[in-house]
């Protein structure tokens, strides 16, 4: 999966791409191991942050899976992993992992769940999948390389009026905060064309990358959440950031086909700002 470049009469391939391809091949593999296993039956099915915050044993086997490629593979990089792998590196290379993003969509044998694999270096993502192993399909990018989905050039939409958006957001797994977000939205659903929940943050960045949703928000998030779909929503054109249109991140991101950033940020602060 990794492209070569061409200077001049001479094709060579970046880090970048060396460092996709070994994403790509263990998303893969990890990602086809989850599925037969969820096809067998799920035997450890446990709670973490709340009782609705799940994860199997299949979350904690792709990502031994994937910890274990990338230490044969890039054994000088760093390596951060939802499920607790926290290995310290040299090279200036840290990928962020969710082995399985959409646990929930998992355990209830929903197809909308993924493995995502981000590299970051000192200037932000620089490789990263998205690997929805029950549709067969493989998201990618490289920084400054595009965004792909199985290997064709992917684009978000050209949408200009908030109106006619289809916007997806997540939940909190704290019932007060599901509340609260549920709220936010019943503000402002009048004034777009509807509301998608997916419940898979990395599907939710690559589906706006792709164009099969115009938006996506959400809060309280973590960067193995969204250091591969936010570069390759970066790479389809897609403008992110946070609420307000600062920087993204984890804690608030709202990532959008770029001419209607600006409506749907609005919307959204206006149905976020207290009331006396």
């Amino acid at each position: 999966m990794a492209r070569t470049r061409r200077q001049g009469n001479t094709y060579f391939v970046t880090l970048a791409d060396e460092l996709l391809a070994v994403a790509v091949g263990l998303a893969q593999a990890a990602g086809d191991m989850a599925l037969a296993g969820r096809k067998a039956g799920l035997h450890n099915v446990q709670t973490k942050s709340t009782a609705t915050d799940m994860v199997t044993e299949f979350d904690r086997a792709s990502e031994k899976l994937i910890v274990e490629g990338m230490r044969e593979r890039r054994p000088l990089d760093a390596i951060v992993g939802e499920e607790g792998a926290s290995i310290a590196g040299t090279s200036g290379i840290t990928w962020y992992i969710d082995p399985i993003d959409g646990t929930t969509n998992f355990l209830y044998d929903l197809p909308a769940w993924a493995v995502s694999i981000g590299a970051e270096d000192s200037d932000g993502p620089l490789a990263g999948v998205v690997y929805i192993p029950a549709l067969g399909e493989m998201f990618s990018a490289t920084r400054g390389g595009g965004a792909f989905l199985n290997g064709s050039p992917i684009r978000s939409n050209s949408i200009s009026d908030v109106s006619q958006a289809l916007v997806c957001t997540g939940f909190s797994y704290s019932a007060e905060q599901r509340t609260i977000q549920a709220q936010r939205v019943s503000k402002f659903i009048h004034q777009i064309r509807d509301i998608r929940r997916a419940g898979a943050a990395a599907i939710d960045l690559c589906f706006v990358a792709c164009g099969r949703i115009d938006a996506y928000f959400e809060e309280n998030l973590h960067q193995w959440d969204i250091a591969a779909g936010i570069l390759i929503a970066h790479e389809a054109g897609c403008r992110s950031g946070d609420f307000a249109g600062n920087a993204p991140r984890p804690a608030e991101i709202l990532t959008t086909a770029p001419a209607i950033f600006d409506q749907l940020s609005g919307l959204i602060m206006a149905a976020s700002a207290k009331t006396e």
